[in-house]
């Protein structure tokens, strides 16, 4: 192609993924839905400095899978993360 400038990569075969590695222990997200499960609101905004309302939703939901919790729905609306007790 000309006109493009010189732009190196490389492509290596590989046989597979390798797996993702995941931290032991808690998050520091837990304490968020400790708190929220063991209080008796049934629907709470959630803030943290410097994260957005969407960061905050994919980071909770995934330590809602890790740990099992049922009943407890993540939202963003008008980037503004909210916990729901379902």
């Amino acid at each position: 192609m000309s006109g493009m400038s010189d732009f190196r990569f490389d492509l290596k075969p590989v046989e597979s993924k390798p797996q993702r590695q995941y931290r032991k222990g808690g998050s520091k997200y837990d304490p968020i839905l400790d708190a929220f499960m063991e209080g008796s609101d049934t629907l709470a905004a959630v803030e943290v400095p410097d994260r957005d309302g969407n960061y905050l939703r994919t980071q909770l939901n995934k330590r809602i899978e890790d740990k099992g919790l049922e009943g407890i729905k993540v939202s963003v609306v008008n980037n503004v993360c909210y916990l729901e007790k379902t």
